[in-house]
């Protein structure tokens, strides 16, 4: 499964009711004690601030984003640079997205709906990119199918077995408490908008009901909790809704031992040699796989063209490459997905997903080899378990460190979630972290962006963080083509914000730590200050530090 999106928010809600151009610019100077005296932010966020968070300016906002509008309005201003491709290896994208659809990288060479590889490079109608899940959508997590097929490492297989058992009865036991408590929200809100005589009602509304049954006085006592979730009673029943239709999916897909989702795919998952499949047709199979549309818009949705919202760059073309399901990724696609990207020109691969079990890894790092010699950045997301992944028992795949201690690539940086709340809290309650197998964080939490059908919504995870870092990435790139993907990485790790601010890590208030410790580079990414240091790096001003192990 994904796990590097957050579904907390309506968990939540249960665990609650069971309970009751860079110029001659130098770089800023921002040193640990400056950002240390920035004040905590003690008014909500408008709404427009929470729908750009992440490109606002820790200094002028006090809000921990990018400084990404800061960038544009005194660095880039009206230059274009040049163009970059950022592959955007994900689910699939919705490719006729009024804000994305301008941005859409194209193979020229290729003619659409042929039936023909025009360009020899072996997949066939391949316009926009590339579909590795030909038409399936719905699939189990590694481990399940691991179970089912028989393979992987005996002492993975028992831990698999073990984890089954805890994970499919839990998963049946959430989605009956959540079919429970949807019901009696739903006939609570029947009875309330009855006696108000109104179809939407408020908090106010609700409690100026003098209950005359005990049924109305336990209708409102439940419907008064719901509105701690949500600005309207509509709103946390879809929000319920979501949590059935999760937690149905994780039975009778995700956790299904008997399912088989690669049926109408027609390959061989662990035979990498079994090509070609799929299909050249990288569009989101239904409304709600909307995970790659989010995250693109995130990195290149159209600036200010008056719709939607701004992508981090602003000279960049998206290369859809649809390669994860709804479950656990196949290392096969994974492998040749980010192959893919390299032959085709992509210079960034947003990777936002990610497992714990991985039998053909190697495949993937053979990749992720051939990417750092075709001198191609990938970005990752960190994951979504609130772990601390220096822990050997917390795997994360794909990473650049193959377990043993030590990176055998400098082209890949993985990445934390912030939330918008500057302080002890602004590490995201879900989001991974380690001292050395973390590299940056960046805003996760709550990101506004591009969903299919030419909607908008707000979504959080390390997957939202992922993009934030590739945009950024690509800013450099096409301003500085001349620096390496090693270079972009380093830029990006030194040019971040550091702070001396305790954190809370996991939402666990016992597990405190400073800010210094949960990362490699100890630093929030800043936009503005890595054009900077990109331009002194590019003339030759300043030097890179080493930050290898």
């Amino acid at each position: 499964m994904n796990r590097t999106y957050s579904k907390l928010s309506f968990l939540s809600i249960a665990a609650s009711l069971l309970f009751m151009g860079c110029g001659s610019t130098s770089l800023v100077s921002t040193p640990i004690e400056n950002i240390d005296t920035v004040p905590l932010k003690v008014s909500e966020l408008t709404e427009t601030e929470k729908k750009q968070w992440g490109h606002l300016d820790l200094f002028t906002d006090t809000i921990p984003g990018m400084s990404v509008n800061k960038a544009y309005n005194e660095i880039i201003k009206n230059k274009r640079g040049n163009t970059v491709v950022v592959a955007v290896l994900d689910s699939g994208m919705d490719l006729e997205h009024e804000d994305l659809k301008d941005v859409l990288w194209t193979n020229v060479d290729e003619i659409p709906n042929n039936g023909k590889d025009d360009d020899g490079n072996g997949y066939v109608d391949d316009v926009h990119g590339y579909n590795f899940l030909g038409d399936s959508y719905n699939e189990q997590l590694e481990y399940v199918r691991m179970l089912r097929l028989n393979i992987g490492d005996p002492s993975e297989r028992a831990e698999a077995r073990l984890l089954l058992d805890k994970e499919y009865s839990e998963a049946v036991q959430n989605k009956q408490q959540y079919e429970q408590i949807y019901q009696v929200v739903k006939a609570s809100d029947k009875l309330v908008r009855n006696e108000l005589g109104k179809e939407t009602y408020t908090k106010k509304d609700l409690l100026s009901i003098e209950p005359k049954t005990a049924q109305m006085e336990q209708s409102i006592a439940v419907l008064t909790q719901m509105f701690t979730y949500g600005d309207s009673i509509p709103k946390v029943l879809e929000e319920l809704e979501e949590g059935i239709t999760y937690f149905s999916e994780q039975v009778n897909y995700n956790l299904n031992k008997d399912f088989n989702g690669r049926i109408p795919v027609g390959d061989d998952p662990y035979d990498i040699t079994d090509v070609p499949y799929g299909n050249g047709n990288p569009k989101n199979q239904v409304a709600t796989e909307s995970h790659g549309t989010h995250v693109a818009g995130i990195i290149a949705a159209k600036r200010n063209n008056g719709i939607g919202v701004n992508g981090v760059a602003n000279n960049v073309k998206i290369m859809s490459i649809r390669a994860v399901p709804n479950g656990d990724e196949y290392d096969k696609d994974i492998a040749l997905g980010i192959r893919y990207a390299v032959d085709n020109g992509a210079s960034i691969i947003n990777c936002s997903f990610g497992k714990s079990f991985s039998p053909k890894a190697e495949w993937v790092y053979d990749a992720i080899e051939y990417a750092a010699k075709n001198d191609v950045l990938i970005v990752h997301a960190a994951g979504n378990d609130g772990e601390d992944l220096e822990q050997p028992e917390n795997k994360n795949y794909p990473n650049d460190h193959r377990f043993e201690g030590t990176e055998f690539v400098d082209n890949m940086i993985t990445v934390g979630a912030l939330s918008s709340k500057y302080g002890s809290e602004m590490v995201a309650s879900f989001s991974n972290y380690g001292s050395q197998n973390v590299d940056v964080f960046a805003p996760g939490d709550e990101i506004y962006s591009t969903m299919p059908n030419n909607d908008y919504e707000f979504q959080g995870g390390t997957s939202m963080a992922a993009p934030a870092v590739a945009g950024v990435a690509a800013l450099i790139r096409s301003f500085h083509p001349e620096l390496t993907a090693s270079q972009v990485k380093n830029i990006i790790m030194q040019s971040g914000l550091k702070t001396k601010t305790s954190v809370i890590v996991a939402g666990d208030e016992t597990k405190a730590t400073t800010f210094d410790k949960i990362s490699k580079s100890g630093t929030m990414v800043n936009a503005y200050n890595a054009l900077i240091l990109a331009n002194n790096i590019s003339k030759g001003k300043m030097a890179l530090e080493s930050n290898s192990k």
